[in-house]
């Protein structure tokens, strides 16, 4: 087995191919277009985000058995050619799903008691007290969308918190449990003050937090966004927090965010949420921490293994 490594990845990833002895290239410069040129020499691909994995790609890949994907979302590769080519897709979700987990929970408790505002008005010698008062979890009604490895990951946490936790998933059932109740999306829209996005992104879940969803909701809620950027429609979520039918957001994923995932195109609509007092963005970091990427690493290791 011979495998294309296209991105950096934890170096357990590849001391643990070579303990296999599974040859392995890595290759983090070049374009497509490039490595075009080559892809034919490799049954495998470990990919993260630098790339495109397309239908031109995946057709010059004769001997490509397998793509491997470092991190949850498979976005970036053309599932269905790889699906016509027989090329098995698999992804390593589980290994960061605890991060994700622990960073929406983190997001969500900074939001409803004000902590990353009020930190902020302190260091402008401001100090208020009245305005800032907190609004506990354990009163709230949460509503998970998508209830995958990240998904189960927060529910698993935030219903210590007392609070009622309902989750949905249009592609499962019969996964509830004590804590967490599998629900419609009707009673989503129905019963939830605070909504958490754990979606893949495509062609059902682009803009799927939009102006129709916003109008479904029968009462103002929080929104926590750990998915994709794209799941949540930036001019309707603005409108939202305006008429406050949104009371406040936590996005780790944003519309503008490029390809890769490392810049973002500026424009009056981010402008806008980052100067919200009451949205919190971070820079698409809830699955990184010093152990996902050994976590991700074990994940992948064991798939690839299985393979061989």
């Amino acid at each position: 087995m011979k495998i294309l490594i296209t991105d950096k990845v934890d170096p357990l990833l590849t001391e643990s191919l070579s303990s296999h002895q599974i040859q392995y290239k890595c290759n983090f410069n070049d374009s497509t277009k490039k490595l075009l040129k080559i892809i034919d020499e490799f049954d495998g691909l470990i990919v993260r985000n630098r790339l495109k994995i397309n239908r031109e790609f995946l057709n010059n890949a004769k001997n490509l058995k397998f793509i491997a994907r470092y991190g949850s979302g498979m976005d970036s590769i053309d599932l269905t050619t790889a699906a016509k080519l027989d090329i098995k897709c698999f992804n390593s979700g589980e290994g960061n799903a605890n991060s994700v987990g622990e960073h929406a929970l983190g997001m969500i408790l900074s939001l409803l008691h004000n902590i990353h505002n009020s930190t902020n008005e302190v260091k402008l010698n401001i100090w208020e007290r009245k305005k800032n008062t907190g609004n506990e979890l354990g009163s709230k009604t949460i509503g998970i969308i998508g209830y995958g490895n990240t998904g189960q990951s927060l529910a698993n946490k935030i219903s210590g918190f007392n609070c009622k936790v309902l989750a949905y998933d249009k592609y499962k059932s019969g996964f509830g449990e004590k804590n967490i109740k599998e629900c419609s999306m009707e009673d989503i829209y129905n019963d939830c003050d605070i909504i958490s996005l754990h979606v893949p992104l495509n062609a059902e879940t682009i803009n799927l937090l939009d102006e129709q969803f916003l109008e479904r909701m029968k009462n103002p809620f929080y929104l926590i966004n750990t998915s994709r950027g794209r799941v949540v429609h930036n001019k309707d979520l603005i409108r939202g927090l305006k008429r406050k039918k949104v009371l406040g957001a936590c996005l780790d994923v944003i519309e503008n965010e490029n390809f890769q995932f490392n810049e973002i195109n500026n424009d009056e609509n981010f402008n806008y949420l980052v100067n919200c007092s009451n949205v919190i963005i971070t820079p698409h970091i809830a699955g990184l921490s010093k152990q996902s990427s050994k976590e991700i690493s074990k994940v992948l290791i064991k798939k690839i293994i299985e393979l061989k």
